[in-house]
Formats: structure tokens, sequence, C-alpha cells
């Protein structure tokens, strides 16, 4: 998406029940006229809201939805995200959490209508922009583009998300209005030869419905993101001006129907930056014009959810700038899906717009919050390293075959150095150790990637480095290689003889071995607490420094005291009645390690070196 700052029979027969009737199984037409979108030939204001189903737990989807219906939404928005469907070339994966038409057939049956954004790349601060991390193995593929190698590997993908969903358009019965081609492909370039590759794969694909494209609201990142066959939407937040960019829009293409494919209602957080809200009032005055006009409007993010495990992106801006993994957006459904002060403003808007005869539903339950009370996690495990790769350069993450997580290069010194460490170019965030004791930390986010150290012939030089998340929007796109990207100087000298490892962070498939005693390096700390009932929660991550946690094998992503993010959101449906271990893993030993968590969410910059300082906690409801 574009930057403002940078450009069950029983349970499924009650839900058919209460879905208007408009929505049941049937092929209907639905048409981008010259005016406006009609389904069977009558006017349809889509009033859309955005959710992806990565971003929240399979068995909270229907909650979720129940949810943007209340809200005043008919229809949810969703990326198709593809490094998690493919995790390696030609093994795809559509099953539990990743099952595509399951998503879409739920938002049926809860009388939603659907539109899909495939892709191939989606941005929307996730890892790569959703490309797949082996894309960039050596040699790179040029993503974006009409590198041969990229438009192969993007056609097998497509042609698989089609075989999935592609019958679920609304003329075969199904949900699905729309299908995006490419995202915002204005913000990046202006090949509309490349463009018209993405568009035929589609169709390719099986997808015969309405095609469109979604640009921000300048005339420039129109002309060169659209495709004159497709229906063009503009983007903007709620801070700007709807009738500017719905005039932008009008002088680009004077008929066709007029709509805001992301209506930027919230916005996200980058690590060291304050967290991010905008006013509920803001967001509503900008929905009431497009209703008040009859546009149709997307909401970004109705409900944000959480990028799980190692998916948060970055963005470049001045600097390399990693994505939390929050991803609550300040949205009218937080991360633990409660309802906001800005869904009551956005509700009683839609509300007043509601065609004669229709009427919201109230809202579901809420779903239970619990506390746990502080628990220890005594026990501790070093990290293993896989490999080496033995070269007399560092190599790669990508090289290795390793998509995220860590990696750790070892140098054993042949003479006495000492001056200026400085490897080029590190990716993204390192521990240097001299014989296992820390040394330094360098981190591409506040531009510290050297440091001065002196070491002496036999010592071993270790340089831990973690992906804080590739970039996923701009120029810079192509370059997102992780790990030590070209060599290591040392006084202005090339160190040369590296071995290469990989971290072992599967935790779920070889379970580190736990033993007693305090840790004198990073690793994980292993523990567990009883629950006599299960609900939603945060774990107060507040006394760790730098890490991941695992709950009953699920990773909540990571946390960092540097703020703003100081809480992981829990789901209640990752737990159990009885015993739930927990698992973390963290640089900085710890020598009483404890967790607890509330309903709680919190956000605030740390005091030990935030971009922005002077921050007070700021806790959701």
């Amino acid at each position: 998406m574009r930057r403002r700052t940078f450009l069950a029979s029983t349970a499924a027969a009650a839900a058919c029940a209460a879905v208007p009737r408009n929505l049941r199984a049937r092929g209907r037409k639905f048409a981008a006229g010259a005016e406006g979108f009609t389904l069977d030939g009558k006017p349809l204001v889509v009033r859309s809201g955005s959710m992806h189903y990565p971003r929240v737990p399979r068995p909270y989807w229907r909650d979720r939805m129940r949810k943007l219906r209340a809200l005043g939404l008919n229809t949810v928005c969703s990326y198709v995200f593809w490094n998690v469907h493919e995790p390696r070339p030609g093994e795809f994966d559509f099953s539990g959490q990743n099952d595509l038409a399951a998503y879409v057939k739920t938002a049926q049956e809860e009388g939603l209508y659907v539109i899909l954004r495939p892709g191939p790349y989606v941005c929307t601060e996730w890892d790569f922009g959703g490309f797949p991390a082996w894309l960039l193995r050596p040699p790179a593929v040029k993503v974006r583009s009409r590198d041969p190698r990229f438009l192969e590997a993007s056609a097998r993908y497509l042609k698989r998300v089609g075989a999935e969903v592609a019958h679920l358009e609304v003329a075969h019965g199904g949900p699905i209005l729309m299908v995006q081609v490419e995202n915002e492909y204005g913000s990046y370039g202006n090949d509309l030869v490349y463009l018209g590759e993405i568009r035929d794969q589609m169709r390719a694909a099986g997808f015969r419905g309405v095609l469109y494209t979604s640009n921000g609201p300048g005339e420039k990142m129109l002309r060169g993101g659209s495709l004159p066959d497709l229906t063009s939407v503009v983007n903007f937040g709620d801070g700007d001006d709807p009738a500017d960019a719905f005039a932008v829009l009008k002088n680009y293409r004077a008929t066709g129907p007029r709509m805001c494919g992301e209506f930027w209602c919230g916005w996200f957080d980058h690590w060291g930056e304050k967290h991010h809200t905008t006013p509920p009032g803001d967001a509503a005055k900008g929905l009431d014009w497009m209703l008040s006009q009859g546009i149709s409007s997307n909401l970004y993010m109705a409900h944000g959810g959480t990028s799980f495990g190692f998916m948060a992106g970055a963005n470049y801006g001045r600097n390399y700038e990693p994505d939390t993994t929050s991803y609550d957006y300040d949205a009218p459904i937080d991360e633990a899906g409660r309802p906001t002060a800005k869904f009551t403003a956005i509700r009683a808007v839609i509300e007043k717009h509601l065609p004669a005869g229709e009427r919201l539903p109230a809202l579901p339950p809420a779903l239970p919050m619990i506390s746990i009370p502080e628990f220890a996690l005594g026990e501790f495990a070093p990290y293993k390293l896989l490999g080496p790769h033995v070269a007399a350069r560092p190599v790669t993450m990508e090289a290795l075959g390793q998509s995220y997580g860590m990696v750790l290069y070892r140098h054993r010194l042949q003479n006495d150095a000492q001056g200026t460490l400085q490897p080029l170019e590190l990716r993204d965030y390192a521990r240097v150790y001299v014989n296992g004791r820390e040394a330094a930390v360098l981190d591409r986010s506040r531009n510290q990637v050297t440091t001065e150290i002196t070491v002496k012939a036999g010592d071993t030089l270790d340089i831990l480095t973690e992906c804080m998340g590739r970039i996923n929007f701009g120029s810079k796109l192509p370059d997102n290689q992780q790990g030590i990207t070209d060599r290591v100087l040392l006084g202005g000298a090339e160190l040369s003889g590296w071995e290469t490892h990989g971290v072992d962070l599967d935790v779920t498939g070889r379970m580190p071995r736990f033993a007693g005693g305090a840790a004198d390096a990073p690793g994980f700390y292993h523990g567990s607490f009883a629950l006599e009932q299960v609900g939603d929660t945060f774990l107060d991550m507040r006394g760790w420094d730098k890490g991941y946690v695992w709950v009953n094998g699920h990773n909540l992503g990571r946390f960092w005291r540097r703020g703003p993010q100081q809480s992981l959101f829990l789901p209640g449906c990752w737990l159990r009645k009885g015993s739930n271990e927990v698992i973390v893993f963290d640089y900085t030993p710890q020598r009483a390690p404890r967790l607890a968590a509330s309903p709680a969410q919190r956000f605030q910059i740390s005091a030990e070196g935030g971009v922005e300082k002077g921050l007070t906690t700021v806790q959701a409801p």
C-alpha cells in the first residue's frame, strides 16, 4: 500500500440463516459501470474493510467477520500472501491457517462479499511485500519486472491461487466481487507492459470477473499503475480531502465507478517510534462524505491483527525502518478484536446512509480476556548452529536456503588487529562477540553499522545477525538479501575466511534441551503456566530485551525493549486448560526470567534510545 511519508454443520446452518438472501449461492452479475458498481443491474455501494487471514488466528475469522458486519460493512478485503503459500519453489500450502478458500467461504456464510488482492506484490508491512525470500537466492530475481524468471514464478503462483478460489467469484455463486491486479504499482514504476502481463496471468488463472488497479491519489501514480481496460480506484487517508482525490481520479478517468481502494483510517508502527493513533472523527468525516456521494470505500484496516512469527516487514525512509509485530493500526477493531471509539463513530456514519430496509446486526458477545499471574522460566538452552558454509567471504541468508530468522558469521583471527569493524552491508541487526563475550551491538535502523574492536591472533570473532523484516515498499524492494551481503573490513582491511551458520529457531521441530542454571549468552528460556479457563491476553515483555516468544508452539512474533510495543498478543484459541508451554529467545542473559499477562495492550518508547523521547504508556481498552 502507498505510504504517506514516502510514497460444524449446525453452526454453518445457523450462519446461513442469518445471511442476506442476495448472498446465497447462485450466479450473480457484478459489473463496474460508467457511474458505479452494479449487482444484477442494481446499484451497489461497496462498504468494505480490510482484514488479512494470516494476521488473525483461524478460529477467530468468524468472530471478526461478524464484527465487520456489525460495523456496517458488506464486504471484507484481503491480500493473498505469496510467501505464506509457496514457502519453497513449487511447494504450496493452502491448509489450516493458510486455507484461503475456507476464509472466502466463511465470509460468504457471514453475509460478506469479498475483494481479493493476490498481488503478486502486496506490501502491507509484510516481509518483502509478500514475495517469497527464495526469489533472492543468487542470482536474485528482479521482482515487479519483466524478468522472465519472475514472470514464470508469479504465473505459477497466480495459477494456484486461481485453482483455489476462482470458482468463488460471484458469477459462480461465490462472494468474490473484484480481484486486484498488482498493488499500487504506480508508486513503484510505470511499465504498463509488465502490468499487462500480471493482468493476463490473472485471467489465465481463471479470474473472469471485474479486475481493478489501486493507486495513490496522484495522476502520475494513476497513470503509471493503471490499465485502460481495468477499473481504477484511488487510495488516501483520513487526513486527506476525499474531494481532491476523486477530482484527480476523474481528471485521469472521466467515467467509471468511484471508490477509495484503501481509506487509511489509522496507521502502522515502526520500532523506535511512538504508537500511531488518529482521531475517530477524521475517519468518520471522510467516510460520511463518500457515502453521501454514493462512493464505495475500503477501510484500511478495519481489523489489523498481528504479524505473527517472522512476517513483519520494513520501510525505508530517512533510514531503514522495521515494523512492529503488532498490526493494531489503530483500527476500528483492535488487535485483540475489541471495538474501539473509532468503531462507534464509523458505525454511526454507516447507519445514517443505509439503504431503505437494511439494518445493522448487533455486536457478537465479546471474547473472554484473562490475566496470567507471574510465572518463572527457569530452564535455559543455548541456540544451535546449522552448517557451516565455509568460504572466503560471508554468504547471505538466502544463499544458505534460509528465509527468516538469524545467521551467525564466524572468523578466527590469524593476527592481532584493532580498528573499525565494518560488515558490508549489514542486514539488519547484529551482536558482535569476541571469544563468546559480547563486544558491540550493530543496528541498521539507527545507522550503527560499525564498531571499534581490538582482537588478538587466535581469537574467535562472531557476528550474530538478525533479519528484522525485509523492505516491503519503495525502490529498495529488489535489494533485500539478508545477513552480511558483501565482505567484512577490520581497520580497513578485509577479513578473509568465514564460516556462515544458520541459527536453528525451529523450536517446534527440534526442541532445545533445556537445563537449569543461569544463562551467559543468547538462548532459549523455558517455562509453563496452568489455566482453568482460556481467553485472550497480552504477554507483558517489559524487563526482557529483544527476541521472540513461542506459546504452545505458536510464534507470537518479535519483542524489543526499544518499543513502542511492550506486549505481545496471545490469542486464547492457542491456549488450553491445564499446562501451557512458553519458550522465549532473548539476546541478553536473564538472571531471574519471569513473565505475566493481562488484557492491557502496552505501547511505550523505551528510555534506552528510542527515536522519539518523552512518551508515556498508551493502553488500549
